[in-house]
């Protein structure tokens, strides 16, 4: 296996990790109070959190579509 694709791999599996981080992240933002911060400015925080990690749904899916289930594995 050439290495170049072992770190394809590792790296849309991170991506893909990330995705659910970023949702995780703007969820915590946005119904926690540990930050004493108003309601306004955790939506104001948390939207631009789930909009990038919507962007970042579609992303992962490309790569993920591309690395893993690719029909031309051929060594360049």
């Amino acid at each position: 296996m050439n290495s170049s694709k072992m770190y394809d791999k590792v790296f849309t599996i991170f991506g893909t990790v990330m995705v659910f981080f970023y949702f995780g992240l703007a969820i915590f933002v946005l119904t926690t109070k540990i930050f004493n911060i108003d309601k306004a400015m955790r939506i104001i925080l948390s939207v631009p959190l789930f909009i990038y990690a919507i962007y970042r749904v579609f992303v992962s899916y490309e790569k993920i579509r591309d690395v893993f289930f690719s029909s031309g594995d051929s060594d360049e």
